[in-house]
């Protein structure tokens, strides 16, 4: 072999070897690319009226998703109470890239459309706390009949012979709420013949403003010494009919949902009866568990899906529902604040002391 075509291959082997080089570093870039690109979720909250989306679960979500995956693209939205916005937003986080949708739908109906655009576009939903219409891949939420059968019995228990003595008033939540249909079948199912509903309302958005414009009204239709108690769906409401009965001069069994702090420390006043609390990050944990195994291309375990439900457009969701808990002034401490809610020092601030000293929380 002459030294001519010795150099000749040994410059061909270089050259091989080259882009043998080139080839495995082009090929390991797009595999890391795509490993990242799974894991893009989009976090899509309902609103910031109600205190427990901004303050914890989008918090609780967003820390699971980055412990289960480091690398995560997480894109968060806020529709604000506006379900043309969420609309929107499904569409912004698709064009993103996102993998996974995480979706506590401001109305449950009319965001079908968008969970099936998802689903067009190769996308998973997971349905947080609401269950959305359309083609959804998990949900995760509470027994939410079981917390109307709870703050039903509550009140009953409130009640106790007054029970037949007047009338009492309902807010049950937003009509576009499926959780609020449940709320108040599981309600109604525990108080129907045991109480005179004297009037009953939905309240649009959740608005704690429209829920004391039912309550004055009902005041003034019912005359306030013929109202002996009040069922209200969540803490929102009840802050707004807490105003409306305070201002009437009423103080009468009052129920309410989501733990709030500014329910916790009306309890402890006496001017609300009880809250049921669902424990958010439980709830926070699970959503960002399902969403993490699907981005990755995993099947959620069925531990994390151990129950299937309906949703209102008729697709069978694979599910976990937890179990809620009812909060008075005997419990709380072993309530919201073993869970972690609120500190003793958040609730027991200088208007609420007194109250707190009596029920033993400081």
């Amino acid at each position: 072999m002459t030294r001519t075509l010795r150099s000749a291959l040994a410059l061909a082997g270089a050259a091989a070897l080259s882009l043998g080089a080139v080839a495995t570093s082009g090929a390991a870039q797009p595999a890391a690319g795509r490993a990242a690109d799974e894991v893009k979720i989009g976090l899509l909250l309902p609103e910031s009226k109600t205190t427990r989306y901004e303050k914890f679960d989008r918090p609780y979500i967003e820390d699971k998703i980055k412990e289960l995956a480091p690398g995560a693209q997480i894109d968060y939205y806020n529709a604000a109470e506006s379900a043309t916005t969420q609309q929107q937003q499904v569409n912004t986080a698709l064009a993103k890239g996102d993998k996974v949708l995480i979706l506590d739908a401001v109305d449950a109906k009319s965001i079908q459309s968008s969970v099936q655009k998802a689903r067009d576009a190769g996308a998973k939903v997971v349905a947080y706390d609401r269950l959305a219409q359309g083609p959804v891949d998990a949900y995760v939420s509470y027994d939410n009949r079981k917390v109307g059968e709870l703050q039903g019995k509550a009140l009953l228990d409130a009640l106790g012979d007054k029970a037949e003595s007047g009338e009492i008033v309902m807010h049950n939540g937003s009509p576009t709420d499926p959780n609020a249909a449940e709320f108040k079948a599981g309600a109604h199912s525990v108080l129907d013949g045991k109480v005179k509903i004297g009037k009953e309302y939905d309240t649009p958005n959740w608005d704690p403003n429209n829920a004391n414009q039912q309550m004055a009204g009902a005041i003034s239709a019912l005359g306030k010494d013929k109202i002996v108690g009040v069922y209200s769906a969540n803490d929102g409401l009840a802050a707004g009919i807490a105003t409306a009965l305070k201002a009437a001069g009423i103080n009468v069994p009052l129920t309410g949902q989501d733990a709030q702090l500014d329910a916790i420390q009306r309890i402890l006043l006496g001017t609300q009866t009880i809250t049921v609390e669902k424990p958010y990050k439980p709830e926070a944990d699970t959503a960002a568990a399902m969403a993490v195994d699907l981005a990755q291309g995993k099947d959620i375990p069925k531990s994390l899906t151990p129950t299937t439900v309906t949703s209102g457009s008729g697709e069978k969701v694979p599910a976990k529902l937890l179990t809620p808990v009812v909060v008075d002034k005997d419990n709380i401490k072993d309530t919201v604040v073993k869970d972690g809610l609120y500190s003793v020092e958040e609730i027991c601030t200088p208007a609420y002391a007194d109250a707190c000293e009596k029920t033993g929380l400081q």
